[in-house]
């Protein structure tokens, strides 16, 4: 059975709390993600999705030189390089998420994501059962007219 850590992504685009938002934003747009883990050396202490950055911040006024802090998530799932490929896709099915953190005592060793299940045709039903309703309840919200 496949390990997570024969999956996930190891070129991992990083930020620090010394960053601000719109350094974020850029980094974001420069690597195409939406979806950025924010260190501290190597020790993984959140996460900053692009909705973060426009919930958090953007929608609640906060100019581009807000600190990373005010859009951070903290209280994240994460996994470790161990674990099974399909017990991994059975946590982003419950949890409902994408991404998966992949650390080792505390420190950040890659990324597991749905792609990178689907990838790899090792897709299991829970992550694609995951991905669905992810992407119902993202089509659920109303379209705006202009």
């Amino acid at each position: 059975m496949k390990k997570v850590r024969e999956i996930m992504s190891k070129d991992v685009v990083t930020a620090t709390t010394k960053d601000n938002i719109y350094e974020l934003a850029v980094l974001m747009k420069n690597h195409d993600i939406g979806f950025v883990p924010v260190v501290e050396g190597e020790k993984l202490i959140g996460v900053v999705t692009d909705r973060d950055l426009v919930i958090r911040g953007y929608a609640a006024k906060h100019s581009g030189s807000t600190a990373v802090s005010e859009v951070i998530t903290t209280d994240i799932r994460t996994i470790q390089p161990d674990i099974s490929v399909d017990d991994a896709a059975k946590i982003m099915a419950s949890s409902q998420i994408r991404r998966l953190p992949v650390v080792e005592n505390g420190n950040l060793l890659g990324i597991v994501s749905i792609g990178d299940l689907a990838v790899r045709e090792i897709f299991v039903n829970e992550a694609g059962e995951a991905l669905s309703s992810i992407s119902e309840d993202q089509h659920r919200e109303p379209a705006r007219s202009r």
